[in-house]
């Protein structure tokens, strides 16, 4: 086993000619549960866009288990390990919660075409959804596409799930429900978490954090040493 599942090292991201990403180097454990805390655009939905392939690096590199992952598509990197919840959740509203959560199978090796079980895991961390197998997804509320959106991800078996502002305008009974799913992922399947998230009470439930500014790291340690003064600076309004 390798000491890290993820590591980003050098990483340097343009928009156009936009400097957005400046020498971002991090790593995330098996196991492990890391958050980005920072304020609003820092950069840290463009670091997970770029873990994922939806932006390409300037320089720098993305490696999952040693293994470069600079010239290989979105689809590739969700088939090598990496499942990702985007920012605004992104369910297909006219599907039903079934159909959507089977489209998480095309992560696995043939796709649709050889997987059509839904693994039960994903009822007990979101029981409702199984109650709305029927619904379509454009009828559930924020917090239970949010709980959509996560567990179509984990169908796809990833080693290392990417979760962008999870708990964004829900309300604060699901955002206990979502923190608790995602600790029970890492603590029953060994999936690595990255993390971006406010809430500082998500927050503190992960293992270790990195706080963005002006598009660098610039500041990085376990969770339970946040200080008021690093809470202050990256995760106050």
């Amino acid at each position: 086993m390798t000491s890290t599942l993820l590591d980003v090292c050098g990483l340097n991201v343009y928009y156009g000619e936009s400097h957005i990403l400046r020498n971002v180097d991090l790593s995330v454990k098996p196991g492990q549960m890391v958050c980005l805390i920072g304020r609003n655009g820092v950069g840290k939905t463009t670091l997970l866009k770029t873990v994922i392939g939806l932006l390409r690096q300037r320089s720098g590199s993305v490696e999952l288990e040693r293994r470069e992952l600079s010239a290989m598509a979105p689809h590739g990197r969700a088939r090598a390990g990496i499942g990702y919840v985007p920012q605004g959740r992104e369910i297909i509203p006219q599907l039903t919660v079934r159909e959507n959560l089977l489209l998480g199978l095309e992560a696995l090796p043939g796709g649709l075409a050889r997987h059509r079980h839904i693994d039960p895991l994903v009822f007990e961390l979101f029981p409702i959804l199984e109650q709305f197998l029927n619904r379509r997804g454009g009828d559930l509320s924020g917090g239970q596409q949010q709980q959509l959106a996560i567990a179509r991800a984990l169908l796809g078996q990833p080693k290392l799930l990417l979760l962008d502002e999870p708990t964004e305008g829900i309300q604060p009974s699901v955002v206990l429900d979502i923190e608790r799913a995602v600790r029970r992922i890492i603590d029953t399947t060994g999936i690595s978490v990255l993390l971006v998230e406010q809430h500082l009470h998500f927050v503190r439930q992960a293992d270790w954090y990195y706080a963005m500014q002006k598009g660098g790291v610039v500041a990085s340690g376990p969770t339970g040493e946040l200080s008021k003064e690093v809470v202050d600076r990256f995760l106050s309004i």
